[in-house]
């Protein structure tokens, strides 16, 4: 499941419109989930999304949009995982689409117990992180919990001790992109005529 859905106010622009030259990076998570072995891959949209369905080539994703995207990644959360209607499904890999440097080793090495009852978390210098592995045992529970800017933190910090931590520092970069300055570092742009919400 990969997050899109922000409004990107600390970057000038919705995170799904953002591009890392001409590509954009929600099509660059695609290939990354894709690359890892994922089986399908829900993109969960919000801000913008009609322009990005424009922009951008989704094909191969289920594509959920979140209408109450300005409530927060909670309900965002709660709208991938409503999308994932296959009863054979046993978990499921959640990035945001703000994170250039992830890699289908992190998602590999974070999705290689995809059981019904693990609850996983990436973690960079012993921080956690994305990619985090929901077991499906877990899904209504994180959906009920599920709140605003903090996701699924409250379900996770209720269940730490079930929480496996997988160090993903030495295959990937767990940075998020959060202001102009790491855009730059990054390469990434929000095109001018696509910016809006």
């Amino acid at each position: 499941m990969i997050i899109a859905a922000g409004g990107g106010r600390r970057i000038g622009g919705p995170e799904a419109l953002l591009h890392q030259g001409e590509k954009p990076l929600v099509s660059r998570m695609i290939d990354t989930m894709v690359e890892a072995g994922c089986e399908q891959i829900v993109v969960v949209l919000g801000a913008a999304a009609d322009q990005v369905r424009q922009t951008t080539d989704l094909t191969g994703a289920t594509v959920v949009v979140n209408r109450a995207w300005g409530t927060g990644v909670g309900s965002s959360i709660r709208a991938g995982l409503a999308a994932l209607t296959d009863d054979g499904i046993e978990a499921v890999v959640v990035v945001p689409v703000d994170m250039p440097g992830l890699t289908a080793g992190a998602v590999r090495r974070v999705a290689a117990l995809p059981y019904p009852d693990v609850l996983v978390c990436a973690t960079y210098d012993g921080l956690r992180g994305y990619p985090m592995l929901f077991g499906r045992r877990h899904w209504a529970g994180i959906a009920t919990l599920a709140s605003a800017d903090v996701g699924a933190r409250p379900y996770l910090l209720a269940h730490k001790d079930q929480i496996v931590d997988i160090g993903c520092d030495s295959i990937a970069d767990g940075s998020r992109i959060d202001s102009p300055e790491l855009m730059a570092l990054y390469g990434l742009s929000v095109p001018e005529q696509r910016v809006g919400v």
